[in-house]
């Protein structure tokens, strides 16, 4: 499942340097994620980042985009295609 930032957000950039993939950026009002680009930092964190540090809680869980761990690993391997993650298997919030 992605994360979606929402309206909420008070633009005060705190998520968009931790996401390990880039996919935060600045939108037209608010911080937005590329669907594409979210793994819900698994690989590298034991939680999403960008919900961990927002002050005003609009990083949440984006229903319409569902996935299970195994894609979202998936992904993260293909977006970050020269790191190793063979021990990051325990870098997931699927892990509690």
């Amino acid at each position: 499942m992605s994360f979606k930032i929402t309206s909420d957000c008070n633009n005060c950039g705190a998520c968009e340097p931790e996401c390990p993939n880039s996919a935060i950026t600045s939108g037209d009002d608010f911080f937005v994620i590329a669907v594409d680009s979210c793994t819900e930092c698994v690989g590298f964190y034991n939680e999403p980042r960008c919900a961990a540090v927002c002050p005003v809680d609009a990083c949440l869980t984006d229903s319409g985009h569902v996935e299970a761990e195994t894609d979202l690993m998936a992904k993260v391997k293909k977006l970050h295609p020269s790191k190793d993650f063979s021990g990051a298997a325990a870098l997931s919030h699927f892990k509690k």
